[in-house]
């Protein structure tokens, strides 16, 4: 199975979309009664066969529903500040959810230097990450939200936050504990401020570190995403 197409809604529509229709025909040069692979994002893959080969609107009939394993047996979200480069966190989404994660939370902090960010960009690199590295889950990405409102949501599992000042830490890779949900709040290139610190830690975020190194914030959120993953594969 070399490549994956990615359907939302074939289990309704037997249609693929235009530019999976264009990668099919134009690109790998199906033709009619090929079989193909289908995601849905959702979980599940589907053997189908190819009825119509159409640039614009590629027809199949499903022949099978295969349920997927996701690969890790608990929750990982981690909620970051946007960098002023998109270029950076486009490059953290890509890797992240090859590595694989659930969801992706943008946050808006006091030292922000990004207020808004491009969702329907960020979607179309998950969309390729997941396709590229054979999974059929699409992670979740929230809408920006406000550090103060984003601290206050519910979450089930233990709670960490990486930051650059001298104060107690502990290593993440010491202290996370495998098969838990985990949220993990990354903050922007300034860092997060003392008070969005003190806010956190008073609503049961845990310091951490990620390592002896500064890193920038897009490598710190890639770094505790691969963490969580190797602790939880060893």
């Amino acid at each position: 199975m070399d490549t994956i197409f990615y359907c939302p809604d074939i289990r309704t529509n037997p249609q693929m979309p235009e530019p999976e229709s264009q990668h099919c025909v134009r690109v790998l040069r199906m033709k009619e009664y090929d079989t193909l692979f289908i995601t849905d994002g959702k979980g599940f893959l589907y053997r189908a066969q190819l009825l119509q080969a159409n640039p614009k609107s590629c027809i199949v009939s499903i022949e099978e529903e295969i349920p997927q394993q996701k690969g890790w047996n608990f929750d990982l979200q981690i909620a970051f500040a946007p960098t002023k480069s998109m270029d950076r966190i486009e490059w953290f989404v890509e890797k992240a959810t090859e590595i694989g994660i659930d969801t992706f939370s943008p946050l808006k902090c006091r030292y922000s230097e990004r207020k808004n960010i491009n969702t329907t960009r960020l979607e179309k690199i998950m969309v390729s990450a997941m396709k590229q590295s054979q999974k059929s889950r699409l992670p979740q990405l929230d809408e920006m939200i406000k550090f103060d409102e984003f601290i206050q949501q519910p979450f089930t599992g233990p709670k960490f936050i990486a930051h650059c000042y001298d104060t107690i830490k502990s290593p993440l890779a010491q202290i996370y504990k495998k098969q838990t949900n985990t949220l993990i709040l990354i903050g922007p290139e300034g860092d997060f401020s003392e008070e969005e610190v003190a806010k956190a830690t008073a609503k049961g975020f845990i310091p951490i570190s990620l390592g002896e190194s500064r890193l920038r914030t897009e490598t710190a959120a890639l770094v505790a995403c691969h963490t969580v993953q190797v602790i939880n594969h060893l």
